[in-house]
């Protein structure tokens, strides 16, 4: 399944789909769908990103509702199962770091961040989404469809904007501005 219409770009395989599969998020009409999925793993983080979140936490806390705060006083904000991390989310629904502002799903993190409250965005997993990364001797760039996301499809093909231009900050804060650049070459946007 996931060697089919590979492309490599340095040290990275890339699925053929997050270069040609247009896509932009449209909250009006998902509501941030992607941080509120019904699953009992939330979003994937690495150990880094918990070091992070520590030092922030006490700032991020002050975007949150009571039932998030209590969750993650409780239990902490982050878990690990089968060997990976994950965010920890409530009641199998919503990530811990959901806030709500006009009754879309968003995040505090990122919300603090761009408050220019704290220096970490938020776990470089949300923000790649919808681009997964799979482990098979190195990292593999993959589209993780959702039926949530069908308003991102028609949006991104109104604004004829691939998955990997709609990423394009994120994964220039995970591989950097040359890789990106060299990726764009192949895909020749």
């Amino acid at each position: 399944m996931f060697f089919n219409n590979l492309i490599s770009n340095g040290n990275v395989l890339i699925r053929s789909e997050v270069l040609t599969t247009r896509f932009a998020c449209d909250l009006n009409k998902c509501k941030g769908a992607c941080c509120t999925v019904e699953s009992e793993f939330g979003a994937p983080i690495i150990e880094e990103e918990i070091k992070e979140i520590n030092e922030i936490l006490d700032v991020v806390l002050d975007y949150l509702n009571k039932e998030n705060i209590e969750e993650i006083k409780k239990n902490g904000f982050y878990e690990k199962k089968f060997d990976e991390l994950f965010l920890r989310s409530v009641d199998n629904k919503q990530c811990v770091f959901v806030y709500y502002e006009n009754k879309i799903a968003k995040c505090a993190i990122e919300k603090a961040y761009f408050d220019k409250k704290i220096n970490f965005r938020k776990p470089i997993s949300c923000h790649l989404f919808p681009i997964r990364i799979s482990k098979f001797g190195g990292d593999i760039l993959r589209y993780e469809k959702f039926r949530e996301c069908e308003p991102a499809l028609e949006n991104g093909k109104l604004q004829d904007i691939t998955i990997a231009e709609f990423c394009k900050e994120s994964l220039i804060r995970l591989y950097g501005e040359k890789w990106y650049s060299q990726l764009e070459e192949k895909f020749n946007r």
